[in-house]
């Protein structure tokens, strides 16, 4: 998986409503404030780059004491598995209330990256990432991580300032489609794609 990858997965995200733009949005026309809703983006990227964060430090912390074969098994068993789970799950996590302050925000956008995975999908690019010096293992994993959160967070400013300024909420009751199935599809299919690399 090259940088590409990381910033096409950062833009997915960003697509992702539950990643936040759509959140932002809605907090923006509930005040009539598009301040508002730019002050809600950094945040919500802020608690997505904490997510994303927490895996690094993970596999940083594992990475010279467990093999990178192992580790790359494990990652494509966990994102293969919580792939399923997503697709088979009957209810997600659901937060409730509009009016956040912006720690809460970033608490929330938090626990939604992490209950979607997203530092899960940055596994098969952390887990080439030479292990040989520990520092060059965290330092290029935080690199990788903020990138990610960079492609996350332009791509849904982007959408959340032309859904806010052009189109509404209304217009997702009629063109919708179901991105948390296609996010778990992703989950699975790159847990496959680790797995295979590993074997």
């Amino acid at each position: 998986m090259t940088l590409a990858a990381v910033v096409l997965l950062g833009a997915f995200h960003g697509i992702n409503p539950a990643m936040g733009w759509l959140f932002a949005v809605a907090r923006g026309l509930q005040e009539r404030s598009r301040d508002l809703l730019l002050q809600s983006l950094p945040v919500i990227a802020l608690g997505h780059l904490a997510s994303v964060a927490l895996v690094v430090l993970v596999v940083g912390a594992t990475g010279s004491i467990v093999t990178g074969g192992a580790l790359a098994i494990g990652s494509g068993v966990i994102l293969v598995a919580f792939g399923l789970w997503h697709l088979l799950a009957r209810r997600h996590f659901r937060w409730v209330g509009m009016r956040l302050s912006l720690p809460q925000l970033a608490a929330w956008s938090f626990l939604m990256s992490s209950v979607h995975g997203a530092g899960l999908m940055l596994l098969p690019v952390l887990t080439r990432i030479p292990a040989g010096h520990h520092g060059h293992l965290l330092s290029g994993g935080m690199l990788v991580a903020g990138v990610h959160t960079l492609a996350m967070f332009l791509t849904a400013a982007a959408i959340a300032l032309v859904v806010y300024e052009f189109l509404g909420v209304a217009v997702l009751r009629r063109a919708w489609f179901n991105l948390d199935r296609m996010w778990a599809f992703a989950l699975v299919g790159a847990g496959v794609f680790t797995l295979v690399g590993a074997a």
